[in-house]
């Protein structure tokens, strides 16, 4: 799927980028070609007006061309724009070449200048090109039934159109082939975040699958015991229902908080922001905390700035302290420390939740918040942990417009700080 999604990508750039390219360089050949020939149609239009036995304007370097005077708009006339296009003027009389006038710049003989007569004349066109000569013509017709035919050799036009085609098909292909390469290296940074997220959906479902097998191998293997003695009563088969509720009850708490990960992922989830007093909801959790840590041999500490508020949802704000908390007291150890610290700062709320203990190496703090990812997975599955905590804890923090993080050492201990907005 990624390859197939950086390979569409690298084509959908290459065929824009080709697409404008060729439209940019089709404008340029175009009025190139639009150029070239105005001003072989200039060239003939200045033959036509020689007099007869004349020649084209001379130049003389850094002055402008013989005859040329600005007209009453202020533009430049015609022999501004004269170059050195060869063109030679035929005199026709009854369908017959009477002179050759070539101005001193060609020499042309009299077959060539007789076919391109009768050309011009069977055409029965004005002007044009004939291409069996590549020139270039305009008629002009004079009293007494003689005509004026001016040609330009236009071998020119075609030579120059061809080299300049060449030149932007050669630069087409070399931008293409630099196109290419960036456009590989554009499709590597823009697939890494789907990339990232497909692994991590991979990895999600597969230990979504396995975390959900367990319990219900044990559910299974329970109710096989129990049909396997069906003449027993209920009473002598409670121990096997008793393992069976426990392990029904802890797949549905992974159900409810894959659900949970799942509608936040899908932001289905709705909130309703009213106004929450932090304060008492941290005091609120505190309370069920005490007797778990006096079993557990944990001091549990606080420190709680009174009137405290934010806006958000109580629910899960509550959820995301009850995590923290539980983490704290799981991890200080007998004989350890958990405190929580509630606090203003300048317009944001500062919620730290620390625990003494063995520290968390820092190779495992980048991934504390993925979902399924422990520490110790054997430890955290005997203490009923499926490594969403964290993940759910960061889920709520970022719908509430704030920030979670973690920090560990072996002096100073375990803590998660959150920073969210305050009302």
């Amino acid at each position: 799927m990624i390859r197939s999604l950086r390979r569409k990508f690298i084509l959908i750039n290459l065929l824009l980028v080709g697409l404008v390219l060729a439209v940019v360089f089709g404008v340029l050949v175009g009025s190139n070609a639009q150029r070239l020939g105005e001003q072989s149609r200039v060239s003939l239009r200045m033959a036509l007006e020689w007099a007869d036995g004349g020649s084209p304007p001379r130049f003389e370097i850094a002055s402008p061309p013989d005859g040329w005077e600005p007209d009453r708009s202020g533009r430049e006339n015609k022999a501004q724009h004269f170059s050195m296009v060869p063109v030679f003027v035929v005199t026709v009389e009854d369908g017959r070449v009477t002179a050759i006038n070539d101005g001193g710049q060609v020499a042309v003989s009299d077959e060539v200048a007789s076919q391109a007569v009768q050309e011009v004349l069977s055409s029965g066109s004005g002007q044009g090109v004939l291409r069996g000569l590549s020139l270039r013509f305009q008629v002009e017709h004079g009293s007494g039934g003689a005509s004026r035919i001016a040609f330009a050799d236009c071998s020119w036009e075609s030579a120059s159109l061809r080299n300049l085609v060449l030149t932007c098909l050669l630069v087409w292909a070399l931008a293409m082939v630099g196109f290419f390469f960036i456009s590989l290296f554009l499709a590597s940074l823009a697939v890494r975040p789907v990339e990232k997220a497909w692994k991590q959906q991979r990895q999600f479902v597969a230990d979504a699958s396995h975390e959900l097998k367990t319990p219900l191998t044990v559910i299974l293997a329970n109710t096989g015991i129990v049909l396997s003695h069906k003449e027993n009563t209920v009473s002598s088969q409670a121990k096997w229902l008793e393992y069976t509720r426990e392990e029904a009850a802890r797949m549905k708490g992974l159900v409810d908080d894959l659900l949970f990960l799942a509608k936040s992922d899908d932001a289905r989830r709705t909130t309703r922001p009213l106004e929450v007093s932090l304060s008492e909801l941290a005091l609120g959790c505190l309370l069920p905390f005490e007797s778990v840590a006096f079993e557990a041999g944990v001091s549990l500490e606080s420190a709680i700035a009174p009137g405290v508020s934010v806006l958000g949802d109580e629910g899960q704000l509550r959820r995301l302290v009850m995590i923290l908390l539980d983490n704290a007291v799981k991890y200080a150890g007998s004989g350890g420390r958990a405190a929580l610290t509630l606090v203003r700062q300048q317009d944001k709320v500062r919620l730290t939740v620390h625990n003494t203990g063995a520290p968390i190496p820092a190779e495992h703090l980048p991934h504390l918040f993925e979902r399924f990812y422990r520490v110790d997975a054997a430890r955290d599955r005997a203490q009923g942990g499926y490594g969403l905590g964290l993940a759910i804890a960061k889920s709520v923090a970022e719908t509430h417009h704030g920030k979670i993080t973690v920090s560990s050492s072996a002096g100073t201990g375990t803590c998660f700080t959150v920073v969210l907005p305050r009302k």
